[in-house]
């Protein structure tokens, strides 16, 4: 496969069959964006000078939105761990380790659990810093205008993608708004301080570098 922004997928059996099951399971919305997601995490990675697998980043990227799938979705698990899940099942039929399948699983299962990823393997923090760009444009400065271009070019943003990224999620998860329970440090502060206010994801979403 041709390389994007001097960035190749892996060449293997187990990339191909994680590109085919995922585009002809999920949305072409996020398809691409998992595939962006790929490709900005091992910029990332080779930006910060780690290494790293291609082929497990790969699985990471491509399984970690899969959750929001009906296909794959639990009614009580939350959707990372849904993704997380569908990936351990996928790569275990491919004979992958025990400790890469969990290296996987883990990437998947914290890539919206923010403060953490980055302080873990490699693999577990650059599909979190792939999700952070394309999603919430966290590190938009950090590309140059060639690399996101590139990126964008192989694998386009619908024109309101951030809308559109918004009501996947709320398609994915609104029946089952139990799992949505999170930081309880912000519910903590909430309950003492009246006036505090909380970080809200959708606005972030919305102010990022990105248009559309």
């Amino acid at each position: 496969m041709k390389a994007i922004a001097g960035i190749s997928v892996p060449d293997s059996a187990l990339a191909r069959a994680i590109r085919e099951l995922v585009q002809d399971t999920a949305s072409p919305l996020l398809f691409h964006h998992s595939s962006r997601v790929y490709y900005f995490g091992a910029l990332a990675g080779r930006r910060r000078g780690l290494s790293f697998d291609e082929e497990l980043l790969y699985a990471g990227a491509m399984f970690h939105d899969l959750g929001l799938v009906p296909q794959h979705s639990s009614k009580n698990e939350r959707f990372e761990v849904d993704g997380a899940n569908a990936a351990r099942d996928f790569l275990r039929q491919h004979g992958i380790s025990q400790s890469d399948v969990d290296l996987v699983w883990t990437s998947i299962a914290l890539h919206t659990t923010p403060g953490i990823p980055q302080h873990m393997h490699p693999v577990v923090a650059l599909v979190t810093a792939g999700v952070e760009m394309d999603v919430l444009g966290l590190t938009y400065a950090e590309y140059s205008d060639e690399e996101r271009e590139d990126v964008v070019s192989a694998h386009p943003r619908t024109p309101h993608f951030k809308e559109d990224i918004i009501q996947s999620f709320y398609d994915g998860i609104k029946h089952k708004p139990e799992t949505t329970f999170g930081n309880v440090k912000a519910d903590v502060i909430a309950d003492k301080e009246p006036h505090f206010h909380r970080g809200n994801f959708c606005n972030v979403i919305r102010c990022s570098g990105w248009s559309g």
